[in-house]
């Protein structure tokens, strides 16, 4: 029933696998693109993953930095596999603790773990058990709860919902007890208990005032006034009770309430030596996923993130004097830094040299919703890649919006001002090729690539029509240009500006490439350009949700409306922008 199961290091030493009876293919591929696609790119919020004709579950051990992987068929139905492995993994470190243990990566390649046999009788009761359950018989009406409701009891009376809201409080407020019981309470006991014992004090008799009394010191009961003040009466306000005759309940309530300072309410956010649980992350994860969202990261993103991060961390043993908050950020911000680096080479000089070397131009396509900056951007470029020495022909394939192709051929004319033919030899740097409105973008864009590769042009920039993701004849046609010229480079001209909306798009934009292409493995996406990243201040979450939800990294980012704001991606300045309060 499994095609293989492997047990393997973070680091990549395999411990032990598992193939199939009859399985000749190797397990390697699928799970080399469950490490590239999943673990890398911190999507592990997920337990499942898609590879082909395979359907791959694993689960991460954090204490032992472990990975199991359990791999069968997509047209199965295994119910017993998330409790297999979850079996798997319990009897592995059980059996393997003390070698686990030890220091350093030699650990995994100096012993040897026999684990065949064992693997063996845990999949025979695993697939006993997924054949013994029975299926449940649906129940009729009258077994079921609602049919002893009665319309008295469906109607809310004024106190209901506020005694409701109160009982689920009351939850919350166990989980703090038993953290302040386990963690804080023992040290105040330590520290309090090795205490002078101060002596309880003693209750002022009541003044009597008279009318006695002739000298100023006789008056005077300043030297009275020794710990407290008084009130009107005469009589000591109330002293605040010594820590030592203090009850457990009331410590507890104290600690709770902060009443014993900084370094007591520093406690609470301490864990020593311990194993990190999903319930010690809960608070801090709900107030990063606020944060994120606020930074203007989609609120679905940022709902992936925390799980993944919460799935990374839960088992991992802190050290003393660690807090959550700042293991849960520090691991925010790797991830973070991870998913904003590229996970290819993107080096679009050195790709033309290459193109100009096989003596055919380089090809980029610029797409996009409406107004977002694709010509301003595409020119932007064109200047970078004439200061760098090629030569741009542009194809306006906007056909649709009016004035695009003057808008255009204002940008050839001023760049070529700007780089004059006659320190080229005489030829332009930058041209303009277009039809006019109306007619086939697809057709303009083949016909421009052909006279580009015969003028001996080095790139060829495509611009496209800005179009919703909603509209579907368009999205055809933008489908269809890429299908019939594949260019080299597609890049989605996306703004900054956006939060939720940034993930449709891109989601929506893929999807219909993938479903108006002609071929089995079709042209998506392959890099975001991310305008008007100047007018953001710190709300830079749009970075963060467009290169996860695609995979694909930010090339070029606009950073103003001259030729010169054009800049690369710095990945660890988003993030300390994104992560600052």
């Amino acid at each position: 029933m499994l095609d293989f199961f492997a047990i393997f290091s973070k680091g990549g030493i395999v411990l032990w696998c598992f193939q199939g009876a009859g399985v000749t293919e190797p397990f390697a591929g699928p799970v080399n693109a469950l490490i590239r696609s999943v673990i890398l790119q911190e999507r592990s919020g997920s337990n499942s993953f898609t590879h082909n004709a395979l359907s791959l579950k694993y689960k991460l051990d954090n204490e032992f930095e472990l990975v199991f992987v359990v791999g069968f068929q997509r047209i199965l139905t295994l119910t017993y596999v998330d409790k297999f492995i979850d079996d798997v993994q319990l009897h592995f470190r059980d059996r393997y603790k003390n070698e686990l243990e030890q220091k350093g990566a030699m650990k995994f390649l100096l012993n040897d773990f026999e684990f065949e046999d064992d693997f063996k009788s845990l999949l025979r009761d695993a697939e006993e058990s997924g054949r013994v359950r029975n299926p449940v018989a649906m129940r009729n009406f009258t077994e079921s709860q609602k049919s002893q409701k009665t319309v008295k009891s469906m109607i809310e009376s004024k106190g209901e919902s506020k005694n409701k809201a109160q009982g689920g409080k009351k939850n919350k407020n166990a989980k703090k007890d038993v953290f302040y019981s386990q963690n804080i309470l023992p040290c105040l006991l330590h520290l309090y208990s090795k205490s002078p014992k101060p002596q309880k004090p003693k209750t002022k008799e009541m003044r009597v005032w008279d009318m006695g009394g002739t000298k100023t010191k006789e008056l005077d009961y300043s030297d009275d006034k020794v710990n407290g003040s008084y009130d009107a009466a005469g009589t000591d306000t109330e002293q605040a009770e010594p820590l030592y005759f203090l009850t457990l309940p009331s410590l507890l309530h104290r600690a709770k309430k902060g009443a014993f300072g900084g370094m007591f309410s520093m406690l609470k956010g301490l864990v020593g030596s311990k194993s990190l649980t999903r319930d010690d992350m809960e608070s801090v994860l709900d107030k990063m996923r606020d944060h994120l969202i606020a930074k203007n990261v989609a609120a679905d993103i940022a709902s992936q993130l925390c799980e993944s991060i919460a799935k990374k961390l839960e088992g991992k043993v802190m050290g003393t004097f660690t807090t959550v908050a700042s293991t849960v950020k520090q691991a925010l911000q790797d991830s973070l830094v991870q998913i904003l680096q590229p996970k290819r080479r993107v080096d679009i000089l050195r790709d033309v040299l290459e193109a100009r070397a096989q003596r055919k131009p380089f090809i980029i396509t610029f797409c996009g919703v409406n107004g977002v900056g694709k010509s301003t951007n595409l020119a932007k470029i064109s200047f970078w890649l004439i200061e760098n020495g090629y030569t741009v022909l542009i194809a306006a394939c906007d056909t649709f919006r009016a004035g695009a192709v003057e808008q255009l051929r204002t940008h050839q004319r001023r760049l070529n001002s700007l780089h004059p033919p006659e320190q080229n030899g005489g030829r332009p740097m930058v041209q303009l090729f277009e039809k006019g409105y109306g007619k086939d973008a697809a057709g303009i864009a083949m016909e421009a690539i052909a006279y580009a590769r015969n003028q001996g042009f080095d790139v060829v920039l495509v611009d496209t029509a800005g179009r919703m993701q909603d509209n579907a004849p368009l999205m055809t046609a933008l489908a269809k240009l890429i299908a019939v010229n594949t260019p080299d480079l597609v890049l989605f001209v996306g703004e900054a500006l956006v939060g939720n909306e940034a993930v449709d798009q891109l989601v929506k934009f893929n999807q219909a490439l993938a479903d108006h292409s002609m071929s089995d493995k079709p042209r998506l996406i392959d890099g975001i350009v991310l305008t008007k990243f100047d007018t953001i201040d710190d709300k830079v979450g749009a970075a963060i949700s467009m290169t996860y939800i695609t995979g694909q990294p930010i090339v070029f980012v606009g950073t103003g409306q001259t030729y010169n704001d054009l800049r690369s991606l710095n990945a660890r300045a988003v993030v300390n922008a994104l992560m600052k309060a």
